[in-house]
């Protein structure tokens, strides 16, 4: 991290204290609720899912939370360890679990310019370079993280580049509920056109056949995976690093406009469409089909499969089955709601509309989320350095 402001240690900045350990034969002491791993997320705190357990009186005192405090991750996964927010209002008497580092600012620190420095840090790595690494968890260390020299500003500056920062915080919040509003009314749309719809039921085989072809030749080496959330990827963007055999030829070829699942995780939303590349292969074990596009709009059946409806029915397929697995029979076997093939586009193309403006939205989140990750490389760093006459209108546009 640049010196562009003084290298000073966190602890100097303020308080810092690691949680209290889990005792689960401990009977004695007050039932409070209290805050782990699972609660804290990216500058939000989720208070929906609060567990409790006994806390002496003097333990109440020495862990619970006040207005301001700033809460991190002690031992979590090494992209997520150090991940934190600030606890702003919660349960009475709240505490906090010892896989949870607080951090309590002094008079002299800005919490919110805390918080956006310690979200910079998890954000670019710094807490897991000094995280102690086991398996697959990192371990922050409160000794550690209390040593750890950042760059704080005075005071006034301080207070300016935190309010700048939180503008793109603002926004950014603002945009996500937006894009969440817009999912609600897509799902309300989806099931009202289509699943509450008075339409006759077909069977998907009537208008879907498995096509089996294979990569015999060796000619296509694009290993494609489907997940439940990103659809048709290449297997190293999931897990950073090519998983396939060595010999590609039995492998199965899909191409542009085809649909694919996984037999053991259709249950989960593993099936997708490829529109990313003209063609590519998966695995043997993965379920290839193309669709009879005189009989059905394949945007059409696409929306279909992401109604709640369409789930249910893949779920109940998979119920009775040993390893609750999907066969093309099965899928083949359950049945559609279908209007007339020119119905079936106009909706098709109205669900497409409502789709598209989501998907805008969420480039403007994207969008907004690499602006600030350069500000806060500008002004967290000092590159940039603001001067107290400043007013954070006119530096939001250095």
């Amino acid at each position: 991290m640049s010196k562009g402001y003084p290298l000073v240690p966190i602890a100097s900045t303020g308080d810092v204290q690691g949680g209290r350990q889990r005792s689960p034969h401990m009977t004695e002491g007050k039932l409070v609720p209290y805050l782990r791993v699972a609660n804290v997320f990216d500058g939000s705190i989720n208070f929906s899912d609060v567990n409790e357990m006994p806390f002496k009186s003097q333990e109440i005192d020495r862990f619970r939370l006040i207005k301001g405090d700033i809460l991190l991750n002690e031992g979590q996964s090494v992209e997520l360890v150090g991940r934190c927010a600030m606890f702003m209002d919660g349960p009475e008497d709240c505490c906090y679990q010892n896989t949870l580092v607080r951090y309590r600012a002094s008079p002299e620190t800005d919490p919110n310019f805390a918080l956006q420095l310690f979200r910079y840090c998890q954000l670019t790595g710094v807490f897991s370079k000094i995280a102690v690494k086991t398996n697959s968890i990192a371990h922050l260390g409160v000794s550690r993280f209390a040593e750890l020299e950042l760059p704080f500003p005075p005071y006034q500056v301080q207070n300016k580049i935190a309010g700048i920062l939180e503008r793109w915080d603002t926004a950014i919040q603002k945009t996500e509920q937006l894009i969440a509003a817009k999912e609600r009314h897509y799902s309300h749309e989806l099931s009202r056109l289509i699943s509450l719809g008075q339409y006759p039921h077909t069977h998907i085989g009537a208008f879907a056949e498995e096509v089996s072809a294979r990569n015999r030749g060796g000619n296509e080496a694009r290993v494609l995976s489907v997940t439940n959330s990103r659809g048709f990827v290449l297997p190293e963007d999931q897990f950073e690093r090519r998983v396939a055999s060595a010999d590609l030829s039995n492998y199965k070829v899909v191409r542009r406009g085809q649909y694919a699942y996984n037999p053991s995780r259709i249950n989960v939303g593993s099936i997708a469409r490829l529109d990313g590349w003209d063609h590519g292969v998966l695995s043997p074990m993965y379920v290839v089909f193309r669709l009879d596009e005189a009989k059905v709009d394949s945007d059409y059946f696409l929306h279909w499969l992401n109604s709640h409806e369409a789930r249910q029915r893949i779920k109940n397929s998979a119920q009775g089955s040993v390893r609750e697995t999907v066969s093309f029979s099965e899928f083949a076997a359950i049945t559609i709601p279908l209007l007339d093939r020119t119905r079936q586009t106009a909706v098709a193309r109205y669900l497409n509309a409502l789709r598209e403006e989501i998907d805008l939205l969420g480039q403007s989140v994207a969008a907004l989320k690499t602006q600030k990750r350069g500000l806060m490389q500008k002004l967290l760093t000092g590159q940039w350095r603001l001067h107290v006459s400043e007013t954070a209108e006119e530096t939001a546009h250095v």
